[in-house]
């Protein structure tokens, strides 16, 4: 997966797009993500990517709200199948790590929960 991240002047996030080979799930997860962070802060996407991966790993199961939670709500039918968590948030991942200026991307913080 490849990130390419634009900032305005005012710090927001102009423009996220990926392009890579994966499983639907987390090409869709990606895709979503796009446009999910679009105009947020540094800070709003490292609190979007935390409720992400909340909304995957959490043990309790999560309230939906399709009105405040939009196209995200379609990545909490993943939660059923533990096998395919790492391949919703690793975009998520990702994004946090180009952020961070860092080479590296893992999901294995994931497995903790």
């Amino acid at each position: 997966m490849y990130l390419r991240q634009a900032v305005q002047g005012k710090g927001n996030v102009e423009a996220v797009t990926f392009t890579g080979e994966g499983c639907a799930i987390s090409k869709a997860s990606a895709s979503i993500m796009t446009s999910t962070v679009k105009g947020l802060s540094a800070d709003e996407i490292e609190a979007k990517v935390a409720e992400v991966v909340a909304l995957l790993t959490d043990p309790d199961e999560p309230e939906i709200d399709l009105m405040t939670m939009g196209d995200l709500a379609a990545l909490a039918g993943v939660r059923k199948f533990p096998a395919r968590i790492k391949c919703a948030t690793l975009a998520w991942h990702a994004l946090l790590a180009a952020l961070k200026d860092e080479a590296a991307v893992s999901t294995e913080a994931d497995e903790a929960k």
